[in-house]
């Protein structure tokens, strides 16, 4: 008897097994058919399949295989059978019913269907989240909508699925309410980060942006003492590169919970890293005025003075009036804390303004020293000292000696980032003496580096080498060209121009020409030589407009018409070409941007 039930129990086994691979194989077989094209295949395994289980995909497939074979009758009936046999998911039958409605033309039978399918889900509130993300999935927002908002109705609540509704309404495009829901989920869950983060998907256009920053305003206005929206104004202006309102909102906090000046350093520093001189030297000389007993007071104030010189050496021509204003300032912070650790980078932006900008080498050595000395229980910044030696040497016309003080900091720094560094120099060194062989061996090793900012520019002049060598045997054109940039890097600009009209000419058709033309142009940029940089930029575009430096031709054509020559609508024309021919180019934005200024826009 034992035995024969346990035969019995072991057929029964076997038969729920075989059934279970029957039924996953009719699912197999019907998405199989399905992705072939085989509606009417894949129909009769999916219409097996759903005797016995309930897949969404699957039933969003067969609605789909009806639809396109216009079995109607079959679909209504298949609906009909399953909502009376499969009542847990009667919601997602009824959805589906209506989506088939609807592609037969029967607008309102769909509607009722749909109506059925919220009503249907009861006091399930997840399963309504689940239709509304279906129903945003098959374009129809408006039903997401009212399925999330009968949850809040069941739920009597309107604090849940502000995330859901948020994106909807960005479907519906109905920035308003879509900025409310996030808001007011960031405020009850103080979760910054998801708020910010779906705000720079959802906010791309400029009148939502303008919106959100309007509602901002009006919520610190209402609430002043919550610091939330103030976290999310100042966030939303560092986006758009606002230092100075992000500053002004930064000051209020700053005073308000009093964080002793530390987060607007951090912005002074985020203003710098942008490229922001102007409001960066605002910020750090608030701070200097702010906190004079601070402990921040000497690296503000020595910051205040280094976003000035960097405003200084970029707008062209540095006017070495400017520099001995900013060697003067440097002195006065060097005099009011002494020579110590607190100074020690003053120090060193003095010697590289003396090397560079007053051509007095021997004073930047001998500040360097000093430098050195005051500094010396931090080897990370004399070694920083230490590349500034070798550019000073470079800078002279001493290339071995440049080269051997790079090597110490390779050495002293071999698996930091001032060691990859001082590689890239030597690297830079190869080159500038037209030894490529040995530069590429250096680059390729560098294009590995951890640093972005370093390996980029090792791949980019690899690429330069590699692009522009083995076209002659004696890569002369090559040689000739990296000499160019050495004497670009020791300031000798009219002796760089010179050789590079004479290289345009003995290589009209070189690969080299483009870049010979674009360095030309920058030249002439720094030169303050606009006009004769308009006819290098307008030859280069015209030539090369479709290779990497199309985009790079026409943003500084624009900005020399708006900025040097007054040229307006020029400028306008420009900025408007390159954001249609070119929509993926890194100036687009700041294209935009210009643009709006210069037709009259109000950019707040």
């Amino acid at each position: 008897m034992k035995k024969y039930l346990r035969s019995i129990g072991l057929q029964i086994m076997m038969l729920g097994a075989a059934a279970a691979a029957f039924g996953q194989t009719e699912k197999e077989m019907a998405e199989e058919y399905f992705k072939n094209g085989d509606c009417p295949k894949a129909l009769s395994y999916y219409s097996a399949l759903f005797k016995t289980s309930f897949e969404r995909m699957s039933l969003k497939n067969y609605t789909s295989c009806i639809i396109k074979t216009k079995a109607w009758g079959d679909g209504e009936q298949f609906y009909k059978r399953q909502i009376k046999n499969d009542e847990v998911n009667a919601s997602w039958y009824y959805l589906y019913w209506g989506v088939l409605l609807e592609a037969h033309g029967k607008v309102q039978e769909a509607d009722k269907k749909k109506t059925l399918a919220v009503s249907a889900s009861g006091a399930r509130t997840e399963l309504k989240r689940d239709l509304a993300e279906e129903f945003r999935s098959i374009n129809q927002p408006e039903w997401a909508k009212t399925v999330l908002m009968q949850a809040r109705t069941d739920a009597k609540r309107t604090d849940i699925f502000q995330l859901e509704l948020a994106s909807v309404y960005r479907d519906l495009n109905e920035p308003e309410k879509m900025i409310d829901e996030l808001l007011s989920y960031g405020m009850r869950y103080q979760n910054t980060e998801v708020v910010q983060n779906m705000l720079q998907d959802f906010t791309k256009d400029e009148k939502e942006q303008q919106l959100l920053e309007k509602v901002l305003y009006d919520k610190i206005q209402k609430f002043p003492n919550e610091g939330f929206y103030n976290e999310l104004l100042i966030w939303y202006q560092i986006q758009r590169k606002d230092f100075y309102k992000a500053f002004i909102q930064e000051r209020s906090l700053d005073k308000r919970f009093k964080h002793n000046g530390a987060r607007l350093y951090n912005l002074g520093q985020l203003a710098l890293q942008n490229l922001d001189y102007n409001n960066a030297g605002t910020i750090f000389d608030y701070l200097v005025k702010e906190y004079p007993k601070g402990q921040l007071y000497p690296v503000a104030r020595r910051m205040a003075i280094f976003a000035r010189e960097e405003q200084v050496k970029n707008t062209y021509p540095v006017k070495k009036a400017e520099v001995q204003k900013l060697l003067g300032q440097y002195q006065q912070l060097v005099d009011e804390l002494g020579v110590n650790v607190r100074t020690i980078e003053a120090l060193r932006n003095m010697a590289t303004l003396n090397a560079f900008y007053m051509d007095d080498f021997k004073k930047a050595i001998e500040i360097l020293q000093t430098a050195i000395e005051a500094g010396k229980q931090e080897k990370s910044f004399v070694d920083k000292c230490k590349l500034d030696l070798g550019d000073i040497y470079l800078l002279q016309g001493e290339p071995w000696e440049a080269t051997l003080v790079y090597s110490q900091v390779e050495k002293s720094q071999k698996d930091d980032l001032l060691g990859y560094e001082a590689k890239l120099r030597n690297a830079k060194l190869h080159y500038y003496k037209g030894e490529f062989v040995l530069a590429k061996a250096v680059l390729d090793i560098l294009k590995k580096a951890t640093s972005r900012e370093i390996a980029n520019d090792a791949n980019e002049l690899s690429l330069l080498i590699m692009d522009n060598t083995g076209l002659d045997s004696t890569e002369t054109a090559m040689r000739e060209y990296s000499a160019v940039e050495l004497l670009l890097f020791q300031n000798k600009k009219y002796d760089a121009i010179d050789s590079l009209k004479h290289l345009y000419q003995k290589y009209p058709s070189h690969s080299l020409t483009d870049e010979i033309i674009w360095l030309k142009a920058r030249t002439y940029v720094k030169l303050d030589s606009n006009r004769q940089a308009l006819e290098d930029l307008k030859l280069l575009y015209s030539k090369f407009g479709h290779d990497i430096y199309g985009d790079d031709a026409l943003y500084t054509m624009a900005k020399l018409y708006q900025e040097k020559l007054s040229d307006k609508d020029q400028a306008m024309k420009l900025y408007q070409e390159l954001m249609e021919k070119y929509p993926g180019s890194i100036f687009v934005a700041e294209s935009r941007k210009r643009f709006r200024i210069l037709r009259g826009d109000v950019i707040n």
